[in-house]
């Protein structure tokens, strides 16, 4: 393949992210990638360049969708939040009061907001599940309804890579009647015209790009030359990183390329979208479109105490660094969402980054298919992209 080409447009002044996008598939290896940023309600960076496969036999269109990894958790946190805004939602009551079912174990008492805030202890079901029950939505919420909590719930918070999505996905549902994608796409992203999917439909499969590369054990492996440790694990402490292991091993969701993945709601990871796509929808959400001023705010109210590690993201990242949850979203505690505090969105396995900064009236979003960095937005390739967008914003604004 040759040099990638770039189409689409930047509004005046926006030269730069221009440069760093072109920049991304020089020097970072980009094979196709999509950034767009909206700037008090307009589209002001709409850039798309490079193939949707690693062959290089398919363009990166305007309209290509891609598998987003954990990005996809702000939609769906976005769907609780929108019920709460209406008044459907309590996010102090007990789960158990939408999800009667959710009771066993010891959890009768946990709170909606501690789903959200990753501190309810089901990074997993107590056994692994069999290959494929990633598509049975119904079974794999029947084993997080039994399971006991891996620590006491609320007292310490560890990132549910996988579980996020079944848990706050089936409050949605027992609340609306419908599935947590067909919500997302009837209320948000379809009256909003953004392309962005959970349980992407058949007709829309043609648009997506393959993911090149996939989750890779190989660099957790060369740390376990008795090999990777599996579940069922006695507890947490039996491996520092069998947290991690048993998160993203409890609940296999197979071939990220396939029309079954692609065709699936997994909430936590498997949205499809363009950047397009999330950039409306963090647009909307920080010109106040989608809910009011208090919903707003408490979303991206911190919900971790001082200091306070993760014990999921603590065993890939470096060690003692602090982790800050909103109610479903990553802080900007580390500036990979420029130099507001208050932005908040979230980031995706691979690289993939969105975000909306209601301050700046700006909303931000990063889509790609070489599998690249990590779930926090530290990526080279959109740190590079955010950084030339505030530069413009510095430089315009004085």
């Amino acid at each position: 393949m040759g040099p990638a080409t770039v189409h689409g447009r930047c509004a005046p002044g926006f030269a730069g992210v221009r440069e760093a996008f072109e920049r991304n598939f020089r020097e970072h290896g980009d094979i196709g990638a999509a950034v767009a940023v909206t700037l008090d309600g307009a589209t002001v960076v709409d850039l798309w360049g490079g193939h949707a496969d690693a062959a290089g036999t398919r363009a990166w269109e305007r309209d290509t969708l891609v598998n987003v990894y954990s990005t996809s958790k702000g939609m769906t946190a976005l769907c609780a939040h929108l019920l709460v805004d209406r008044g459907e939602l309590d996010l102090d009551a007990p789960v158990a009061r939408y999800w009667p079912e959710f009771g066993q174990a010891g959890k009768r008492d946990i709170p909606v907001r501690w789903l959200l805030s990753h501190r309810a202890g089901l990074i997993a079901p107590r056994e692994p599940l069999p290959a494929g029950c990633a598509y049975d939505w119904d079974g794999v919420c029947a084993a997080l309804a039994a399971a006991a909590p891996w620590w006491e719930p609320g007292t310490a918070q560890g990132y549910h890579a996988v579980t996020f999505g079944y848990l706050v996905g089936e409050v949605v549902r027992r609340i609306t009647g419908q599935s947590l994608g067909t919500f997302l796409r009837s209320e948000i992203t379809g009256p909003l015209g953004a392309g962005v999917f959970i349980g992407t439909p058949a007709e829309e499969h043609a648009r997506c790009a393959d993911m090149v590369g996939q989750l890779d054990e190989a660099r957790l492996a060369a740390q376990f030359p008795g090999g990777v440790p599996r579940p069922p694990f006695r507890a947490l402490s039996d491996h520092p990183l069998a947290v991690v292991m048993l998160a993203l091993t409890s609940i296999p969701t197979g071939d990220v390329n396939s029309a079954a993945y692609r065709s699936a709601e997994i909430p936590a990871g498997n949205a499809h979208a363009g950047a397009r796509g999330l950039a409306t929808v963090y647009g909307a959400l920080a010109g106040g479109r989608l809910v009011g001023p208090a919903t707003l705010e408490a979303m991206r109210r911190s919900q971790s105490l001082p200091g306070e590690r993760d014990l999921t993201m603590d065993a890939l990242a470096p060690a003692g660094r602090e982790h800050r949850w909103g109610l479903g979203y990553m802080l900007n505690q580390q500036g990979q969402a420029g130099p507001n505090p208050g932005a908040f969105g979230h980031g995706g396995a691979g690289g993939s980054f969105a975000f909306a900064d209601p301050e700046n009236r700006l909303s931000f979003a990063y889509t790609m298919n070489k599998y690249g960095g990590g779930t926090t937005g530290d990526d080279p390739r959109s740190r590079g992209l955010v950084r030339a967008v505030y530069r413009v914003l510095e430089e315009t604004r004085g």
